[in-house]
């Protein structure tokens, strides 16, 4: 409430002039006429006390001139009015001069004490809008992930604040605005230029230097605790994806110390025991199928860490072209043949699809090797049908089961689960090659599965609009963002 009292009377910006002659002629005028019935109560002389309260008001409102004729047309009014002889311009008694001497001071020192009261009001307003300012650019600069993208709204609030016209920040040393009529270097701490500030038009003096000695070294300062914060923030984050690409690469070096090492230790020892002689016929026959079979396991790894590669790597962009669900899933069956036993249940009404069947295949291919790792002894169901504007296929063993805590993990690059130590264990590759191909064809994959009672991975994918549907050149579908991929 005090700020708002003295606001209005110390006001950073004086009225008009006219206003300001008017409002003394006013005031003497009245305090002129207040003084007649104050004669009969007080001396004359003790009157002129009452023209100090209206040279205060005109010169705290209108300022120090204005103050200053208002002094003296308050002493020629008292002169003319009040003191002997009235009406002319004369002093009878001396002391009269003396009174008259002393008001005319004492006006002046109240006058000029009213400007600069008003010049200590206009220093604190502007130091006020120049912390506001700080504030907001700081808010601006700093409460954001990008530099670049706030400069222009701190430019905007630049040239609010300050009255300026064509204000632009840009990073570097180039100026970027079309017409400039002043560019201003803004540098670190380190005297290294960072950013120029550029003005359309050329400000005033009073502005310019206040510009340069009060705002520029704020904005300089902000600008580069925010560059230098940018950068902190692209370093941890280069060090995140360091860190996590070198978790990659030791769960990867894992991977291949074991289960590239364990098929390669089986076909030497079978590539040796070949050599002897005293080998049988049907020996010979159950080492050269061994050889075959861990050599076959050892392409499908090879296969598995190719295919997850060139998902990561963006490198694996699906080719839709129109395809049978029932045929890729028979030629994945065909792919996987050493299992118990298939139970088969495809709709033989199932229509066609839009994907990359080389890619769904692998996938299928996929699931099903791990079914039958952890199915045991028992046969592996296979199940499609279309619901709605999708196909669904489910592919069941009849195993351990999925810890529900897991069905999510069981899908990340080289994460094994629950079961890692109890002979099954895969590569952690199968099930994030799976995710990967099924999301780069438009579709998802997820597990549904209690402890003890099986697993079922269910693969949904959209069926083209009834407007395309039969149409072979109907307009490929954008696929959907990859994301990152694992396996069981």
């Amino acid at each position: 409430m005090a700020r708002r009292r003295s606001s209005l009377l110390l006001g950073e910006t004086r009225p008009p002039l006219i206003a300001g002659v008017a409002a003394g002629v006013l005031a003497v005028a009245l305090t002129t006429l207040v003084i007649f019935p104050l004669r009969h109560v007080m001396p004359v002389v003790s009157t002129g006390v009452v023209y100090l309260l209206a040279v205060l008001l005109v010169s705290t409102w209108f300022g120090l001139w204005i103050g200053i004729g208002t002094a003296v047309a308050s002493a020629l009014a008292f002169n003319w009015f009040h003191l002997p002889p009235e009406h002319e311009l004369a002093i009878a008694k001396t002391e009269n001069w003396v009174a008259l001497g002393v008001f005319l001071a004492v006006a002046l020192v109240v006058s000029t004490l009213a400007e600069l009261a008003r010049a200590r009001a206009r220093e604190v307003g502007q130091r006020r809008r120049e912390a506001d300012l700080a504030a907001e650019l700081a808010r601006l600069l700093l409460g954001g992930p990008d530099v670049a993208a706030a400069l222009p709204a701190a430019a905007e609030q630049l040239a609010h604040a300050l009255d300026l016209r064509g204000v632009t920040i840009a990073l570097g040393d180039e100026d970027r605005g079309q017409s400039v009529a002043l560019s201003l270097g803004l540098h670190a701490a380190d005297d290294r230029r960072i950013a120029t500030l550029a003005l359309g038009a050329p400000p005033p003096d009073a502005t310019l230097q206040r510009l340069r000695e009060r705002v520029v070294p704020s904005l300089e300062a902000l600008l580069a605790a925010a560059l230098d914060r940018e950068t902190l923030q692209r370093e941890v984050v280069e060090t995140q994806a360091l860190r996590r690409s070198d978790d990659i690469k030791t769960a990867l070096l894992r991977a291949v110390s074991h289960d590239l090492r364990s098929p390669l230790t089986a076909i030497a020892a079978a590539g040796e025991a070949l050599a002897s002689p005293r080998l049988t016929g049907a020996e010979r026959e159950e080492l050269a199928a061994a050889v075959v079979g861990e050599a076959s396991r050892l392409s499908r790894l090879v296969d598995k860490l190719l295919d997850l590669s060139r998902l990561q790597g963006g490198a694996a962009a699906p080719r839709p072209e129109w395809c049978s669900v029932d045929e890729v899933l028979r030629a994945a069956i065909e792919d996987r043949p050493h299992a118990p036993g298939y139970n088969v249940a495809i709709d033989p009404e199932l229509p066609l699809i839009r994907a990359d069947a080389a890619q769904l295949e692998r996938a299928f291919a996929n699931l099903i090797e791990n079914a039958i790792r952890h199915g045991g002894a028992h046969a592996i169901a296979v199940r499609a049908r279309a619901v709605g504007h999708r196909v669904l296929v489910r592919v069941v063993d009849q195993g351990p089961g999925i810890p529900r805590r897991e069905h999510e993990r069981i899908f990340e690059p080289f994460y094994r689960g629950a079961g890692a130590d109890d002979g099954h264990s895969g590569s952690g590759l199968g099930l994030a090659v799976v995710r990967g191909f099924v999301e780069a064809n438009g579709g998802r994959v997820w597990a549904e599965s209690l402890p003890g009672q099986g697993a079922t991975f269910v693969v949904e994918l959209p069926l083209p609009a009834e407007a395309d549907a039969g149409t072979p050149d109907a307009t490929e579908p954008a696929a959907p963002p990859q994301r990152e991929v694992g396996a069981r």
